[in-house]
Parts: C-alpha cells; sequence; structure tokens
C-alpha cells in the first residue's frame, strides 16, 4: 500500500505543477501533507517535517548565502570579462548562445557545486536570452543537464556517495567513466546545437553589421510551452542612444531601417511578430538593467582582490577545508565588507538579492516536507524494494545494466542521499548474487545525474529556475526529455566502451 501511495504522491506532485493547477512551493507542502494523512501517520507529520528541515537546513544556508556572495561578485563587476567573452564568441547567433551555454555550464560544473553554475550561467547569459527574445526554457534546460554530467566529479556529490556506500575509492570509480560521460557531455554540446538551429529557426539569425547596429530577422510567435521574455532597458555595454534595427524579409532578405529605444546594447527586441518590425517601448514591469558597465556598484580597483577571494573560495570547497555553508557564509560577509565598507550600501546589496534568498531558501524549506514525509512515512523504503524485488532472475547478470536504468528515474524522484546510501547497497548486493562486482553498480548508478539535475528535490534547481524567471513546470515539461536521453546516451557509452 506504501508503495502505491508513494508513487501516486509523486505523480500527483508532477501533475499539478506541470499542469500549472498549483505553485510548485504550495505543491511540495500540501500534497504530501495530504498523503501523510491517508496513510495513517497524520499524528507523525511535524515530526517528519521537521526531521527534513533539519535535514536540509545546511543546504538552505548555503544557497542564501552562496546567493548573497555571487550576487555580489556580480554587482562589482567580476563577471563583466566573461560576459564579454561569450558576446564575443556568440555574436547575437541563437546556435551560438545555447552552445555556449552549455560551454559555460560544464567550464563552471568543475568546481561540484550546481547552484554556483547557475548563478554564473544565468547572470552571464540571461539578458542575452532576454534581449534576442529567445526561450529561456532552452538557457535552463541545457545548463541543468550539461551540469548533471559534471555533477559526478569525485568531489561533486554522487561519486563520493556511491564509494562512501560501498566502500570503494572514489577514483576507481570516477576514472574509467571519463570516456562515457565524456560522450555524454559531447550529447549536451549536440542538443544545444539542435536546440540552437530552432530557435535560429524561429528567429532569423541577428548579426551585427558595420556600423554595430544589430539586423535581424522577423520574430515569429514562440513555440508552444516555451516561455519568451521580451527584454528591454540597459543591456551590455549599453550607451543612451538610438540604434537602427534592420527588420528582414525571410524572402526577399530586405527591409527597413526601424529607430528602437535608446539604451541598445546588443539589440533591444522589437514587439510583434510580422516582418514589420516596431519599436519596443520599456516594459513597466521590467527593471532588469543587464551587466551595465556604468552601474554604480562596479569595484574595478578590487577586480583582482574578488577574483582571489572567489578562486580561494572554491578551493576550500574542492578540498572541503569547512563545510561549505561555512565557507560561503564567511566569503558572503568578507565581500560584503570590503567592497561595501559603508552600511547602508550592505544593506542595499542585500536587499537587491533578498528575492532570490526568499524564493530559494523558501522552496527548500517546502521540499523538506516532501522529502520528510517520504522518507518518514516508509514510501521511500517500500518503493525501492518493490522495484528491486521485481527485477527477474534472468536480469541478475546484468544488474549493471538495470543499475544504470533505474537510477535515471531513482534519482529524480529520490535526493542523491536516499538513492546512494538506501538504493545502491541493494542493487550491489543483489549483483554481487550474479558475480557483478560492486565497481560496475557504481558507476551504472552515475548514469541518471543528467535527469537528477532537474529533480523538484535538488535545491540547486529552484535557484536556476528562480534566476531565470522560468516556472519549474515549463522548465520540467521542456528539460525531463532531453535530460533522460543524455542518460540514455551515457549508459550505452558505458555499455560500449565495457565500462559498465
Amino acid at each position: 500500500m506504501l508503495t502505491i501511495l508513494g508513487f501516486v504522491m509523486i505523480a500527483t506532485f508532477l501533475v499539478l505543477i506541470m499542469m500549472k493547477k498549483m505553485s510548485p512551493m504550495a505543491a511540495l507542502i500540501l500534497v504530501p501533507a495530504l498523503f501523510c494523512v491517508l496513510v495513517g501517520k497524520g499524528a507523525h507529520l511535524g515530526e517528519y517535517v521537521l526531521k527534513g528541515v533539519g535535514d536540509l537546513a545546511p543546504t538552505a544556508a548555503m544557497l542564501m548565502f552562496a546567493i548573497i556572495y555571487f550576487g555580489v561578485m556580480i554587482d562589482v563587476g567580476l563577471f563583466d570579462p566573461v560576459v564579454r567573452g561569450i558576446l564575443r564568441f556568440c555574436k547575437a547567433d541563437p546556435v551560438r548562445i545555447v552552445v555556449g551555454t552549455a560551454l559555460l555550464a560544464a567550464i563552471v560544473s568543475l568546481d561540484g557545486d550546481g547552484s554556483t553554475t547557475f548563478m554564473i550561467t544565468v547572470s552571464a547569459l540571461y539578458p542575452l536570452y532576454r534581449r534576442l527574445k529567445m526561450s529561456l526554457v532552452v538557457m535552463t534546460g541545457v545548463a541543468a543537464t550539461a551540469n548533471g554530467v559534471m555533477n559526478t566529479v569525485p568531489w561533486g556529490g554522487p561519486t563520493a556517495r556511491a564509494a562512501t556506500a560501498l566502500k570503494l575509492d572514489a577514483g576507481d570509480i570516477f576514472v574509467p567513466m571519463v570516456p562515457a560521460l565524456a560522450t555524454g557531455l559531447v550529447a549536451v554540446f549536440l542538443l544545444a546545437y539542435v536546440l540552437g538551429r530552432r530557435e535560429r529557426k524561429r528567429l532569423g539569425l541577428l548579426t551585427l553589421d558595420g556600423a554595430g547596429a544589430p539586423t535581424e530577422r522577423a520574430v515569429p510567435e514562440p513555440t508552444a510551452g516555451e516561455p519568451v521574455l521580451a527584454g528591454a532597458g540597459g543591456g551590455f555595454g549599453a550607451r543612451v542612444r538610438t540604434t537602427v534595427f534592420r527588420a528582414v524579409s525571410p524572402r526577399t532578405g530586405k527591409g527597413r531601417g526601424v529607430p528602437a529605444t535608446a539604451g541598445g546594447g546588443i539589440g533591444t527586441a522589437p514587439t510583434g511578430t510580422g516582418t514589420g518590425a516596431t519599436p519596443a517601448g520599456p516594459d513597466p514591469a521590467d527593471d532588469f538593467q543587464g551587466l551595465d558597465p556604468d552601474r554604480p556598484t562596479l569595484r574595478p580597483k578590487l577586480y583582482w582582490f574578488n577574483a582571489a577571494l572567489t578562486v580561494a573560495l572554491l578551493v576550500l570547497l574542492v578540498l572541503q577545508t569547512l563545510p561549505i555553508p561555512v565557507l560561503f557564509l564567511l566569503g558572503a560577509a568578507l565581500a560584503l565588507t570590503v567592497n561595501f565598507p559603508h552600511m547602508a550600501d550592505q544593506k542595499a546589496r542585500i536587499a537587491a538579492h533578498a528575492e532570490n534568498v526568499l524564493n530559494v531558501s523558501g522552496m527548500v524549506f517546502a521540499a523538506a516536507v516532501f522529502t520528510g514525509v517520504l522518507t518518514g512515512t516508509g514510501m521511500v523504503e517500500h518503493m525501492a524494494r518493490w522495484l528491486v524485488d521485481g527485477i527477474p532472475d534472468g536480469l541478475g547478470p546484468h544488474m549493471g545494466i538495470v543499475t544504470g536504468v533505474l537510477s535515471i528515474p531513482l534519482t529524480y524522484f529520490m535526493s542523491n542521499d536516499g538513492f546512494y546510501f538506501g538504493i545502491v547497497p541493494i542493487l550491489a548486493e543483489a549483483g554481487a548474487a550474479h558475480g557483478v562486482g560492486a565497481l560496475e553498480i557504481a558507476r551504472a548508478s552515475l548514469v541518471g545525474q543528467a535527469l537528477h539535475m532537474s529533480s523538484p528535490l535538488v535545491p540547486a534547481v529552484y535557484v536556476l529556475v528562480g534566476m531565470a524567471k522560468v516556472e519549474f513546470g515549463d522548465h520540467t515539461r521542456f528539460t525531463v526529455k532531453w535530460a533522460a536521453l543524455t542518460s540514455l546516451v551515457v549508459l550505452a557509452a558505458g555499455l560500449l566502451y565495457g565500462i559498465i
């Protein structure tokens, strides 16, 4: 009975958020509370919730101070050179922009922290996607999938958990998996290329002419299910001036100059959908100004201090010298004090990032209700046992493949801790009975990480969708199929190379 209710609870949650009948935060709280009562354990709801909150409190603290830290670093201009470099590579071409998203997310993911990756990636690329009216779920989907593949680095979490659970060396698990993971990363870049081509077909190719003014093709309606936000206001290197767009006809290649709103930058996207583009006025609801080179928060004289502080923070994070929440707490306090010595300026910076902090920390504590009930009632254990017991005896010698396949849905519906410490040891025991080594099981257990990073139980994903201003349901509906496909590519590559 608990097995059925567990699956029904998860399915109810996903349906409600994907159909936008409830907000993710409300669904994470109310759905498990209802099912806790249905299984006859409503009297223990408070106990389960407090246990879940206690388990996730360090993560919430880490995210809160990480958002403040990287928010301050963005404010003071640490990542401006990265943005300029990406812009030079992208050249306003949707294909290059989406591929650049995958590249940036993969590089930054080397620090092993998904929240850091998403904060830097979205901060760098969000204004560009918004200015060119590109689909924001393409950005979140590609970034999450790329991060999921890279999340398997030994210091990223899953590999260390698998090593601990099965008493193995993390290097023995990870190093042989590198070819398969590299193949998965190639699949992410191919996916980015395909999605970029689709965006280019929808938007047309935008380029810079000799005078530095953007030219563009007509912008049709966005694809259903993929929210697109038009940008207005300042931008990368924007000066107050009049920018001329050339709305080019896809059939004739001819067009006419159209004056756009002052403050153009990379190109303020015109409104409307026909070949006759019209000027875009400022959106009253849009106060986003991008990485304005003239913003008062810039601290060019402290650039190298901030760079050294960030590198030191990431090195200490990888070395695990102190707990991650403590590192970000100290880093945020130091960054605020040095860059903004006046109390009023510090309060202003904290207030500027308060919305992201509140949204993300709120989602983490809401997820604590879901995980607390799922674990406390025993639903997770019963679901896992049902899946393992349902494996036919004939598949025993192929437990590596079975583990890889199961890791895709299980790491989506469960936390990494629950999967690696609760399920993987059971799978390893079943494999040992048929001569399948623990190392093979451990490697196969990494397959599902590409999808795991979009799980509603991963706090970092709320940083991603929150900063990108994308509905979690839209992100889920768009990303799950591509991330699952990427995981299957990793599994197929592992089998082809003889790793699994």
